[in-house]
This record gives structure tokens, C-alpha cells and sequence, in this order.
């Protein structure tokens, strides 16, 4: 397959919320008490809400790509459409994207500053009024493009059920759940406080976005810490929290349960599977679980989705992965991401796939484990390629020179 006849749908972008997000969501005291862009002490921007601070710092720093020469101008620069919905479509039609689902940098990241909120009941309209925005005025600004992803108020179990509830009735079908659940002073993710929450989503044929990022810092080893270690090591920190939730009851009780891992890598997923059969098997701690009639690595099979940015070792056995359990992901706009050239990157690792199984790692799976029909409800194929995008894009005056 060519690059320009790829369809690729990013299961892991970024987005930077705008200073105006609640602008249109609320009005009042509600919209005066709602989270606002401040500068601390040092100058540096971040969001204050109920006496705390929270850094802008995931999509701030610009990402260096280059100049496509004096002749054509500079490349599109990234952090414009971290923020602003229209210069990210832009980029991703320069990119070759069709449609993404964007992760957000610190209102929904998690909905940290929510539950570090000492006014849960003002935190929970303005955590409403957070989703509201992602999906009336971000993904519906451009209908299939972006994909509508919800956070949960999981500190309350009832509050939660009824977000969860209300979401599906405006049709968003993602929500995001952190990883370790511990840090935000919760129940860990085994505990039975989560359970009514997994057979809800379940009830409601909603996926778990489950990245381990957010919910593992970097090792302390007693040398200097790295941010380049950390993010190495961050699919290893994936295979740690799979391991953990591959014990969660809702596996057995909600057969229909989808957990999409954005920023996991696959490389190590077969490894796992036989790992956790072995345990399965040998170990009378897990025997006394009474859990043998479904092996761990059919659950896995069963209940998630695995995203690779860059993982050529793990494509080279993706028969082992899963033809069906493997999406991409493109990471915009992070530098150890396939960002910018994401296409060709993708391209790359792909190999000697089989056309249809390049399909499915591509966008299929996105589509079918994320249930993102919209995309091909607006648009036919010939309209998302990656040709057709990039076409798209320089007819508006995009740059599309790199690559």
C-alpha cells in the first residue's frame, strides 16, 4: 500500500484547553468561579481554580520541525492547533490524519484538578461544563474529524453513573480513567468502588482511555532523573498496569468491556499474555481465584486495544499481538511522537502487512474498539486518505512540505 492511500486515525493526540473554554458553557457565578489561566510566581502560565495551580505544560513547548526553505515559508506551527480547533484540522489534513482523539493537558488530564477540588459539588458542574466543551464546541466544530472523549467525577460513584449516563445520550462513547487511581487518593482500580462504574460503560458500549503515563513518574535511582528515561520506559510502566488491571472482576462480569491503552507500545504484549497464562497456571494464588475457565491472555485478547507510535519490533509480530487489538497513535504534538511526518512513519513500520491488516492497524480497529463510526458516516475513503487530506490541506494554503 501507498502512503497516500493510508487512512490513519490517531488513537493519542493533545490538546491545550483555551482560556475560553467555559466561556459558552457558563454564565455567572459559576463561570467566575470556573478554572482561569493565571501566571505563578515565576511567571509561568497555569490554571487556578479553589486556592490550587495546575501547570500549562504539556502541549506549551513548541515543537521545533523546521522550515520547508525561504521559498514556501515556515511549516504550519503545531501548539496553534493545540488550542485552537480549526488550525488543528488544518494540521492534520498536512499530517495525513483523518481523525484523532485528543487527550487534555491539564482539565482533563485524568480530571486531576477536580479532585483535588475542595468544593466537589462546584468541581462537578464545572468538570461537566469541561466535557460539554470537548464535545459540542471541539469534536462537533468538525463533525468525524475528532473524537469525543468524557472525564468521569470518580471520587463520587453516583456522580459518575450519571455523567456516564448523560454522555451517552449526547452520543459520546470514550472516557478517560487513570491509570493508577491511587495518586488521585481513590480506591485502587480493584476495588469494588469501580466496579458499578465498568458495568455502566460496559451498559453503555462506552471504551476506558487508559494511559499510564499521567499515573507513573519517573524512577528514582539515585541518579539524575530524565525525562527521556521516564518516556523510554513508559510502555514498560503500560505492561505494569496491564498486569493490574488484567485482575479486575469487570473482565468477567462485563464481557463487553473495551480498555484502549493510547500510549502502551505492543512490543511486550505477547510476552504478558504468556506470562500471566504461566501464572495462571502455576500459581496457587491465582488458582484460588477461581478464575482458570478464562485465560488471562483471552482477556487481553477480549478487552483491549493496544497503540503503538513507534514500535517497528512489535509490528514485526503482529500476528502475535493481534491483528485486532492494535491501533496507531500519533502523539501530536510531542516530539518522540510520529508527529510530524506521521504518515510516512506509520508507513514504515508497517512492513510487508497484508493490505487488509494494514487497514485495521491503521483505522479499523480505532473505529471499532473507540466506535467511531462518524468518521465514515461523513466522510467516504477516497475523502480521508492521506493523499486526499494533504491535497485538502495545500489548497487551503497549509504548508505541506514536511515531509
Amino acid at each position: 500500500m501507498q502512503r497516500d492511500d493510508l487512512v490513519i486515525i490517531s488513537t493519542e493526540d493533545h490538546l491545550c484547553e483555551p482560556p475560553s473554554l467555559f466561556d459558552n458553557q457558563l454564565c455567572g457565578a459559576l463561570l467566575a468561579a470556573a478554572p482561569r489561566i493565571a501566571s505563578d510566581a515565576q511567571g509561568r502560565p497555569v490554571w487556578a481554580y479553589q486556592g490550587q495551580s495546575w501547570p500549562v505544560s504539556s502541549c506549551a513547548p513548541p515543537l521545533d520541525v523546521g522550515t520547508s526553505g525561504a521559498e514556501t515559508g515556515p511549516v504550519l506551527h503545531p501548539v496553534t492547533g493545540s488550542q485552537d480547533v480549526h488550525a488543528r484540522i488544518d494540521e492534520m489534513d498536512a499530517s495525513g490524519v483523518a481523525a484523532a482523539l485528543c487527550f487534555g493537558d491539564a482539565l482533563g488530564a485524568e480530571s486531576a484538578i477536580f479532585h483535588a477540588a475542595p468544593d466537589k459539588a462546584l468541581a462537578l458542574r464545572h468538570l461537566r461544563a469541561v466535557n460539554d466543551w470537548y464535545l459540542d464546541e471541539w469534536c462537533m466544530a468538525y463533525p468525524g474529524r475528532l473524537v469525543p472523549l468524557g472525564i468521569l467525577p470518580s471520587w463520587d460513584v453516583q456522580a459518575s453513573l450519571e455523567e456516564i449516563d448523560r454522555l451517552a445520550r449526547k452520543g459520546l462513547r470514550v472516557i478517560a480513567l487513570g491509570a493508577n487511581p491511587l495518586l488521585q487518593g481513590l480506591p485502587p482500580i480493584r476495588d469494588d468502588h469501580w466496579l458499578p462504574i465498568f458495568r455502566s460503560l460496559a451498559d453503555n458500549d462506552m471504551t476506558v482511555a487508559c494511559r499510564p503515563g499521567p499515573g507513573n513518574a519517573a524512577l528514582e535511582t539515585g541518579s539524575l532523573p530524565g525525562a527521556g528515561a521516564w518516556v523510554s520506559g513508559m510502555p514498560l510502566a503500560a505492561a505494569q498496569v496491564l498486569a493490574d488491571w488484567l485482575q479486575l472482576d469487570a473482565l468477567h462480569s462485563c464481557p463487553d468491556l473495551r480498555i484502549v491503552m493510547p500510549e502502551g507500545s505492543i512490543g511486550w504484549v505477547p510476552f504478558l499474555a504468556a506470562r500471566a497464562d504461566l501464572m495462571d497456571w502455576r500459581s496457587p494464588a491465582w488458582e484460588r481465584s477461581g478464575r482458570r475457565a478464562v485465560k488471562p491472555s483471552h482477556l487481553l485478547a477480549r478487552h483491549f486495544c493496544h497503540a503503538f507510535r513507534w514500535d517497528p519490533s512489535g509490528l514485526a509480530n503482529w500476528a502475535e499481538v493481534g491483528e485486532d487489538n492494535i491501533a496507531f497513535a500519533a502523539g501530536y504534538p510531542r516530539t518522540m511522537g510520529p508527529w510530524a511526518d506521521t504518515a510516512a512513519q506509520c508507513l514504515e513500520q508497517l512492513g510487508d502487512m497484508p493490505e487488509a491488516v494494514i487497514d485495521k492497524v491503521t483505522h479499523g480497529n480505532a473505529i471499532r474498539w473507540l466506535r467511531h463510526e462518524a468518521l465514515f458516516e461523513q466522510f467516504s475513503r477516497s475523502e480521508v486518505t492521506v493523499g486526499a487530506l494533504r491535497v485538502q490541506a495545500a489548497a487551503k494554503g497549509v504548508d505541506t512540505a514536511y515531509p
